[in-house]
C-alpha cells in the first residue's frame, strides 16, 4: 500500500512549471513591495500564498488524484483543497500587485500598462467581483458537478475531470474574493453582508453533504464498481465522504462568519475618515437593556415577579417529587422521568445561549434558602478552606458520574430524592452560613450555569460609570432597609462577566440611582479581557475555577459518548469478558478517565508543549488555565447538541404523562420517539460553531500573550489541536445512534 501511494505522485512538468512561474513572479513582486508599503505586503501574506500554493499543488499531484477514482473520501479531500483551502489563501497573500511588479519591467510598463488602464477592463473587473456574480458560480459548480450523472463523467474522463478541477479552483477564487477583500480592489457590499453570504454558501454544502451523509444506497455507480481498499463498502465511504464534506466544509466558511461577526460587533474596521471628523451628538442613542424593553422589562424588574417564577417552579418541582415518589416507576410515564431530562436540561442551554443565567433566576431551590435563613440562625461564615469551586467540582463529577451509573433518567423514584435532597441541602447550608454559601460553593448546577453563562451575549452590569462614582452608599452590595445586596458580593461597577451571578436582580432593585440593568457584552469578554472582577477575582489565575471549566468541557463531551450504541455495546462485551456482573466499574473507569485523568493529562501536555513552543515563561499551568477557558464554547456546543437531542426526540413526551394524570382509570402508553431528520445536521452545525468559537478565542489568548505571529502560533497549536480532537470526537458521538432515554422504546 505505502508503495502504491509512493508511485501515485504526479509530476506533471507544465503544470509544476506553472506553480514555479507563479512563485517566482510573486517573489520579485513582493520583495519590491514589502520595501515600499511593508504594513500592507507582510511575511504573512507571503507565508499565505505559499501555503496556497501548497495547497493547490498537494490536490493535483498528490496520491489524492489517483486514489480519488478509488475512494470518495479521497476525491473529496481534493475538492475541499481546490475551493476551500487553496483559493483563499493564495488571496490572502493579495497577489494583484506583486505578480504584475514581478513581471519585466517593460512587460508591466509597456505592454500590460495601456490594458490595465482601460476604463472597460475595471468595469469588466467589478462585474466579476461584485458579490451576487462571486456566489452564483461557485454554488452552480459543486450543485452541477456532484449530481451523478456529471460526478461520474468526471471520473470516467480524464478531459472533463480537469474541466471539473478547474471550474471548482476558479469559482472558489471568485467566491473568496469579495469576503478577502483583494486588493487594489474595493469592497461592493458592505462587511456585514459576506456574513450572510457565507452561511448561505454553508446550507448548500450542508445539503449535498446530508444527502451524501444519510443515503441508503450508492450514489455514484462508478464507485460501487471500482474495487474496494480493504474492508470498507463504498455506502461507508460515501457517508465517510459525506461527513468530511460536512465538518471541515462548515468550518471554512463558518471561521471567517464568525470573525466577520466578531469585527462587526466589536467595530474593528477603521472607519472613513468623513466618518470620524464628524461631531459627535449631544444626545447618544442608549444602549440595549433588556430591563428597558416594554412589557419584559417591567415585568422582569416587579419586585414579586422573580418570587412568582420561583412559587411555579416550586410547584413543578413539588408535582415532580410526588409523582416520582407515588407514581408508576415507568420513565416515560412519570414527571420524574421527563420533566428534569427532557425539557428542564433543553431550556436552561436555550437561556445559557439566549440570554444568561436564568434558571437561577426562576430557581426554586431559593425558595428553601431563605426559608432555612428565617428558621435557622444563619450566623456563621463558610469555612475559609472552603471557599473555592474544589468542593462543587467533586460534586459535580459525582453527579455526572451518579446519573450514569444509577440511571437517573429511567428511575423516578431515585430522581425524585435528588430533587428533595437539593431541597434539604439549600435549606440547612444557607440557614446555617452567610452570603449564599449553597449557590457559591455547592450547587452543581449553578456551577454548570456559572461558567457556561460567561459565553452568554447578556451581562446584568452597570449602565453609566459616571453615575457609580457619584453613589456613597453602595446599596447594590450593601443592601439598605427595604432591598437586600447581593449575597455574592459582586460590586457592580468592578464586577466583570456572569461568574457567580445568579441574576437574581437584587442589585438591580437596591441601586438608588436606577444604574444597573442586562446588557449585551461580548461573549467570552471577560475572558478575552481577563481583567480581575468584584468577589471573583482573575478567572484565569483561579485554579478552581478552571477545574471547573475543564470538568465541564469534557463531562459534555463524555455524557453524550455514554449514550451511544457502539461504546454501550463495547462497554456490555468487556464486562462480560472480564466477568463482572454490571458495567458498573467499566462506567466508573469511564468517568474518572474522562473526567479527571484525561483532562489533567491533556492540559498538562497542551501546557507543555505550548510553554515550549511559544516560549512562555509562566509554566504549563498557568496556560492551561489560560487557554482552558477558551474551550468553554465547544463544551458548551456538546451540551446544546446532546440536550437538543432529548429535547427533539421527546418534546411531546409530556402529552401522555398529562393523560395518565388527567385520566387514571385509562391505560397509559408512553410515547415512542422518533429523530427527525433536520436533528444531526444543526447539531453538527452547532457543534462547528462551538469550534470556531473556541479556536478564535485561543488565538485571541495567544496574541494577548505576545505580538510575535510566529510565538503566537506555538502558544496557539497545542489548543488548536486539542480542540480539533474534542470536535472529531463529537462529531463522531452525534453521527452514532444513540440511546433514546425517557422514550418507549
Amino acid at each position: 500500500m505505502a508503495e502504491a501511494v509512493l508511485r501515485s505522485w504526479r509530476f506533471d512538468l507544465p503544470f509544476i512549471a506553472a506553480l514555479l512561474l507563479l512563485a517566482i513572479l510573486y517573489v520579485r513582486g513582493w520583495l519590491k513591495l514589502h520595501r515600499e508599503t511593508p504594513h500592507r505586503y507582510t511575511q504573512e501574506r507571503l507565508a499565505s500564498f505559499f501555503a496556497g500554493l501548497l495547497a493547490l499543488f498537494l490536490a493535483l499531484a498528490s496520491p489524492l488524484d489517483a486514489f480519488g477514482n478509488l475512494l470518495l473520501e479521497a476525491h473529496m479531500i481534493q475538492h475541499l483543497l481546490l475551493i476551500m483551502v487553496a483559493p483563499p489563501l493564495i488571496l490572502i497573500g493579495q497577489p494583484v500587485l506583486p505578480l504584475l511588479r514581478g513581471l519585466p519591467r517593460r512587460v508591466f510598463k509597456d505592454g500590460l500598462g495601456p490594458f490595465l488602464a482601460w476604463h472597460g477592463l475595471r468595469r469588466a473587473g467589478r462585474f466579476i467581483t461584485h458579490p451576487v456574480f462571486t456566489w452564483l458560480p461557485m454554488t452552480a459548480a459543486i450543485v452541477f458537478w456532484h449530481a451523478p450523472r456529471w460526478y461520474d463523467l468526471g471520473l470516467n474522463s480524464p478531459g472533463w475531470h480537469g474541466v471539473e478541477h478547474a471550474s471548482f479552483f476558479y469559482a472558489a477564487l471568485l467566491f473568496w474574493w469579495p469576503i478577502v477583500q483583494v486588493w487594489p480592489g474595493t469592497p461592493q457590499w458592505p462587511r456585514w453582508a459576506m456574513i450572510p453570504y457565507l452561511v448561505l454558501a454553508d446550507f448548500v454544502n450542508t445539503a449535498l453533504s446530508a444527502w451524501l451523509v444519510f443515503s441508503s444506497h450508492v450514489v455514484y455507480r462508478t464507485y460501487e464498481m471500482a474495487p474496494r481498499l480493504g474492508s470498507m463498502s463504498a455506502l461507508e465511504d460515501q457517508s465517510t465522504a459525506g461527513a468530511i464534506m460536512w465538518v471541515p466544509g462548515s468550518i471554512a466558511y463558518l471561521i471567517p462568519a464568525f470573525v466577520l461577526t466578531m469585527q462587526v460587533l466589536n467595530g474593528s474596521r477603521p472607519r472613513p475618515a468623513a466618518v470620524e471628523l464628524r461631531p459627535i451628538p449631544k444626545k447618544r442613542r442608549q444602549a440595549f437593556d433588556l430591563l428597558r424593553v416594554p412589557v419584559v422589562g417591567r415585568m422582569l424588574r416587579h419586585r414579586y415577579f422573580r418570587r412568582a417564577l420561583q412559587f411555579t417552579m416550586f410547584g413543578l418541582a413539588a408535582t415532580t417529587v410526588v409523582d416520582g415518589l407515588a407514581g408508576p416507576q415507568i420513565a416515560p410515564l412519570n414527571l420524574s422521568g421527563i420533566l428534569p431530562w427532557t425539557y428542564w436540561r433543553g431550556f436552561v442551554v436555550i437561556a445559557l445561549l439566549a440570554a444568561g443565567n436564568l434558571f437561577c433566576l426562576a430557581c426554586p431551590f431559593t425558595l428553601a434558602r431563605d426559608l432555612g435563613r428565617r428558621i435557622l440562625p444563619a450566623r456563621y461564615r463558610w469555612p475559609a478552606k472552603l471557599r473555592s469551586k474544589w468542593l462543587a467540582a467533586s460534586l459535580l463529577i459525582v453527579y455526572f458520574w451518579a446519573y450514569e451509573v444509577f440511571s437517573l433518567w429511567e428511575s423516578p423514584w431515585w430522581t425524585a430524592w435528588v430533587i428533595l435532597g437539593y431541597f434539604v441541602t439549600a435549606f440547612v447550608i444557607d440557614g446555617m452560613f452567610q452570603g449564599a454559601s449553597f449557590c457559591k460553593y455547592i450547587c452543581p448546577i449553578g456551577q454548570f450555569n456559572f461558567i457556561n453563562s460567561l459565553v452568554s451575549p447578556l451581562e446584568v452590569k452597570i449602565r453609566s460609570e459616571a453615575a457609580c462614582k457619584s453613589c456613597s452608599t453602595y446599596d447594590c452590595i450593601r443592601g439598605n432597609p427595604t432591598q437586600r445586596g447581593c449575597e455574592l458580593y459582586l460590586f457592580q461597577p468592578r464586577k466583570s462577566g456572569n461568574f457567580d451571578c445568579t441574576f437574581c436582580l437584587d442589585c438591580v432593585q437596591a441601586c438608588p440611582h436606577d444604574n444597573v440593568g442586562i446588557i449585551p457584552t461580548v461573549p467570552v469578554s471577560a475572558i478575552l479581557n481577563d481583567h480581575p472582577s468584584s468577589g471573583v477575582g482573575n478567572l484565569t489565575k483561579r485554579a478552581d475555577a478552571s477545574a471547573l471549566a475543564w470538568i465541564l468541557i469534557f463531562a459534555g463531551l463524555v455524557n453524550a459518548a455514554a449514550m451511544v450504541d457502539p461504546i454501550r455495546e463495547r462497554m456490555h462485551s468487556l464486562a462480560m469478558t472480564l466477568g463482572f456482573h454490571s458495567t458498573v466499574p467499566l462506567t466508573t473507569g469511564l468517568f474518572v478517565f474522562g473526567l479527571i485523568a484525561a483532562p489533567l493529562l491533556l492540559a498538562w501536555l497542551c501546557g507543555v508543549v505550548s510553554a515550549h513552543l511559544g516560549h512562555a515563561a509562566g509554566g504549563w499551568a498557568a496556560l492551561a488555565r489560560r487557554f482552558g477557558f477558551t474551550l468553554i464554547p465547544l463544551g458548551l456546543s456538546m451540551w446544546v447538541a446532546h440536550f437538543l437531542y432529548h429535547v427533539a426526540t421527546g418534546w411531546r413526551s409530556i402529552v401522555p404523562v398529562i393523560d395518565r394524570i388527567l385520566q387514571p382509570s385509562m391505560p397509559a402508553a408512553g410515547l415512542l420517539g422518533q429523530i427527525p431528520p433536520w436533528l444531526v445536521p444543526v447539531q453538527i452545525l452547532i457543534l462547528d460553531a462551538g469550534f470556531v468559537f473556541a479556536v478564535y478565542l485561543a488565538w485571541r489568548a495567544a496574541r494577548r500573550e505576545t505580538a510575535r505571529i510566529g510565538t503566537a502560533l506555538g502558544l496557539f497549536a497545542p489548543w488548536l489541536v486539542l480542540g480539533a480532537g474534542l470536535y472529531a470526537l463529537a462529531v463522531w458521538t452525534f453521527f452514532q445512534p444513540m440511546q433514546m432515554r425517557g422514550m418507549v422504546m
